[in-house]
This record gives structure tokens, C-alpha cells and sequence, in this order.
């Protein structure tokens, strides 16, 4: 599989340029910037929030920065979301590598803006093998609902 149904239907329907570049199997986000050879600042990291009555929201920062909750609107609602949970939501992806496409999974989003910054980005294609490399204004084509602001510290 080199990307999960959903990202690619996306892509399509989206019409993107993108390619896609494969790298050696990676457990994180940061690991994946490291074994692929890219800059952290430019990988796109997911993590999922929910407010325990069944929304959810992904926020999207650089693999190299941390998720700060207390910046996200609303913050005494979200909690990360547990991973047996995320399953359920990214069906067409192996466990933990979610791609930064919540729109694409009905989902909100929120983006720091260290990452929309970038030229170009990389995401998870929703394996732990493959990344989708686009330029931003191609991303931001695919999230046009996502709402930019800081989510992330160092």
C-alpha cells in the first residue's frame, strides 16, 4: 500500500500535484524526518483530540515541536485522543500513522502556522513507509476548513 483509499481519493479530487516518497519503516513522526532525510520543521505531525463526547479535532504541527493543549480554542474540552480510538477513525491506515487530513476523515482541524510557513510539506500517506509531499498551497487546497493557529512549543 503506498497510501491509505481516503488520502488518495483526496488527492484526486482535489487535483494536487504530489509525490509520493517512499523511506525505511518509521515509528514517528520525528523518526520519519530523520530515516527519509527531510527537515522536521516540514513534516507534518497529527494529533488527535477529542472532547469526550464524540467530536474530534486534528491538530497539525512540525514533527519537530510539541502539541501545547492550553493553546487550542477550548482547551479544558480536548484530551488526546487514545490510540485504540484513532483505529476506528483512520480505518484505511495502519496504527499511528495518521495523515494531517482531518477534513478528508470528517474531521476539524487546527494548523500551527510554523508548518503552514513552509514551501512544502510532508505527510503521512497512512503507512509507516510512505510520505505524500506536496507544496502548501496544494495542502491548504485539501484543508480549506482547517483554521490556522498556534498549537505547538519547541
Amino acid at each position: 500500500m503506498r497510501m491509505a483509499r481516503t488520502v488518495h481519493l483526496s488527492l484526486e479530487q482535489a487535483k494536487c500535484e504530489y509525490d509520493v516518497v517512499t523511506h525505511p519503516h518509521s515509528a514517528s513522526s520525528l523518526e520519519t524526518a530523520r530515516v527519509a532525510g527531510i527537515p522536521a520543521e516540514r513534516v507534518a505531525k497529527s494529533v488527535i483530540l477529542d472532547d469526550h463526547h464524540g467530536h474530534y479535532l486534528m491538530a497539525v504541527l512540525p514533527a519537530s515541536r510539541h502539541l501545547d493543549l492550553s493553546k487550542v480554542r477550548g482547551s479544558s474540552e480536548w484530551q488526546i485522543t487514545r490510540e485504540s480510538t484513532l483505529a476506528h477513525l483512520f480505518n484505511d491506515c495502519e496504527r499511528g500513522a495518521v495523515p494531517a487530513l482531518g477534513e478528508s476523515y470528517g474531521m476539524d482541524m487546527v494548523i500551527d502556522p510554523m508548518l503552514t510557513r513552509q514551501k512544502d510539506i510532508y505527510l503521512e500517506a497512512g503507512n509507516h513507509n510512505n510520505l505524500v509531499h506536496l507544496s502548501m498551497d496544494q495542502y491548504l487546497k485539501m484543508v480549506p476548513h482547517a483554521e490556522v493557529c498556534e498549537v505547538s512549543h519547541s
